[in-house]
């Protein structure tokens, strides 16, 4: 697999998305995949608030999240079924304002995978779109997928053989959420300007529909549901 960052412009609130993507891309090859941070995806829709006090910025978090706990750091959220930072509310890089996360990153995705094809008349082309987080006890951030378009998000191992014979029963491979982090690794965290990437030779399944409910596992089923479960009510 090859990943290559690609060094931008500084996006501007209320750009083209499309055609800033397409100002770096002379061509691209079949079977890739166009990484895009989910900070130009957001300011693209004019995603930014000012908050000139905390109280605003609690509303903000509160009104983006389906649950927010605050912490000695940041408020600890679940947005869209992922466990996350103030809800991805991001200061950095903004200018002075508050960035929030894109409305809908799938839909985001899928628009900018069929402008892309017909631009370059190429058939299996994927999308991603991503953004940084946080795993519990883990120092440091890796890459999560917001939203994807033109591959499977999941690859489901569950009944076939280990190298022994033994049969899986429960592993799958996170397949959108593993490019990201690869991909997020390269553009960079601080002030890199890379806010694009491509994925060429990614060992993936390409597709026209995905499911994009797909990577998500409800509450009660998931493995973490003891320390959910505990968790105070606000």
């Amino acid at each position: 697999m090859i990943i290559k960052p690609i060094k931008t412009r500084i996006f501007q609130e209320g750009d083209d998305l499309f055609s800033f993507i397409t100002h770096y891309f002379k061509k691209i090859q079949e079977e890739s995949v166009i990484v895009v941070t989910s900070k130009i995806a957001a300011l693209a829709e004019k995603r930014t608030a000012i908050a000139e006090n905390d109280q605003i910025k609690e509303g903000l978090i509160r009104v983006e999240s389906e649950l927010a706990i605050p912490t000695k750091y940041v408020w600890l959220t679940i947005k869209d079924n992922i466990v996350m930072a103030s809800a991805g509310i991001d200061e950095s890089n903004a200018n002075g304002k508050l960035i929030l996360l894109p409305k809908d990153s799938f839909k985001i995705a899928s628009l900018l995978r069929k402008k892309l094809q017909k631009k370059y008349g190429v058939t299996h082309l994927g999308v991603l779109i991503t953004d940084s987080n946080i795993t519990p006890l883990r120092a440091g951030v890796t890459g999560v997928a917001l939203g994807y378009a033109g591959f499977r998000g999941i690859k489901d191992h569950r009944g076939t053989p280990d190298i022994f014979g033994r049969k899986f029963k429960f592993s799958q491979t996170n397949v959108a959420d593993s490019l990201a982090t690869a991909a997020v690794f390269v553009m960079g965290e601080s002030n890199e300007r890379r806010p694009l990437a491509i994925i060429k030779k990614a060992p993936i399944e390409f597709c026209d529909n995905i499911h994009r409910k797909e990577l998500h596992i409800d509450m009660q089923d998931d493995m973490y549901n003891p320390l959910f479960s505990k968790l105070p009510k606000f």
